[in-house]
């Protein structure tokens, strides 16, 4: 972890420009799982706040899948935008949480949705968004996609174990969704698109977040179920010590890449791992609060959903709109980050 800390993996930057969101949405599960419902785990309920920020989450129910979530918020995108589904021509999704190995999520979201179009997984855990959104920026920017949709998904109730008091009340259930289409710049020169994105990843980090029994690894066990190495283990202290440094370094990077000044900067959009993550990375760029997007109060860590369901909210409530300027960042398993300076 010390490595980590202090000589920490070099970002790779780029830019695509040449696009723009022309569609938004998300889905969440029914279930509101509170705080108070998590009594059997011994939490106080005002601990989790004080720990993490959360009061509640939203669990999926038995018979819904991560494709499920992706596709409800897909539709939302799509009805946003007000485009026919057989004008998508790319999908993109971002999870750790597929319904099964094979074949992949956005496989199984393309059917549901009816879309003519080329589908794949993006796995880089809680910057799952970050790096699909990256992904498809790219295809549309080089005019080998006309609309994209970019979904983040996860069903984290699946991969966490509910007896652990540290782990299971931080995650919940949810995706976000956004499409993407070129546009030309504007009479004055202005683009849009990202104008400067980051991606990392650390893989010395790797066993701080980690499912061990979930691929060729490790394959399935009864014995290794009974031990619980199906579900997610997480070194807490480490990870978040390495987020709150992470995300206020990449941040300062891909604004000072942008051109954009930091002041100019409408919203930042942290995934929503931890209050205490967000708030430090705030305070340490000297931001004022109403400028950072918070809602895992009611969502807890929806790992790769959690910045378009975020993002979804805040277009919602008038705080982001077309030609808006976010900062974007994800951060977790892999170790894995990708930050944007995306004007919408």
């Amino acid at each position: 972890m010390s490595d980590i800390l202090t000589s920490p993996r070099p970002s790779r930057f780029g830019r695509a420009v040449g696009f723009r969101l022309a569609g938004i949405g998300s889905y969440v599960p029914p279930q509101v799982v509170t705080n108070a419902d998590l009594a059997r785990l011994g939490c106080d309920p005002q601990w989790i706040v004080e720990r993490s920020g959360i009061h509640e989450r939203r669990h999926a129910p038995p018979e819904m899948a991560t494709s499920d979530l992706a596709a409800a918020a897909g539709r939302a995108a799509i009805a946003h935008a007000g485009v026919e589904t057989g004008d998508v021509d790319l999908l993109v999704l971002g999870t750790f949480t597929p319904d099964m190995c094979i074949p992949s999520a956005a496989c199984i979201v393309q059917e549901k949705l009816g879309l003519d179009a080329p589908a794949m997984d993006v796995t880089a855990a809680c910057a799952g968004f970050a790096y699909a959104l990256v992904t498809a920026a790219q295809f549309v920017a080089t005019g080998s996609s006309r609309l994209a949709l970019v979904v983040g998904a996860d069903t984290n109730s699946r991969v966490v174990d509910p007896d652990d008091i540290k782990t299971w009340p931080l995650f919940g259930d949810g995706a976000g969704a956004v499409l993407l289409e070129p546009v030309e710049p504007e009479p004055s020169g202005r683009e849009r698109g990202l104008l400067s994105f980051s991606l990392g990843s650390d893989g010395r980090g790797a066993g701080m977040l980690a499912c061990p029994m979930s691929g060729s690894w490790q394959p399935i066990t009864a014995e290794g179920a009974g031990r619980g190495d199906q579900f997610l283990k997480m070194d807490g202290r480490a990870v978040f010590k390495w987020a709150i440094r992470l995300a206020e370094e990449n941040i300062r990077q891909v604004v000072e890449r942008s051109g954009v000044p930091l002041e100019a900067i409408d919203l930042f959009v942290l995934h929503q791992a931890n209050a205490r993550i967000i708030e430090g990375a705030r305070t340490a760029l000297g931001i004022d609060a109403d400028r950072f997007m918070v809602n895992l109060d009611r969502y807890g860590n929806t790992s790769s959903g959690s910045i378009p369901l975020a993002m979804d909210e805040a277009w919602r409530a008038g705080r982001i709109g077309p030609g808006s300027t976010v900062v974007v960042c994800g951060f977790g398993g892999g170790l894995a980050w990708g930050s944007a300076v995306w004007r919408l």
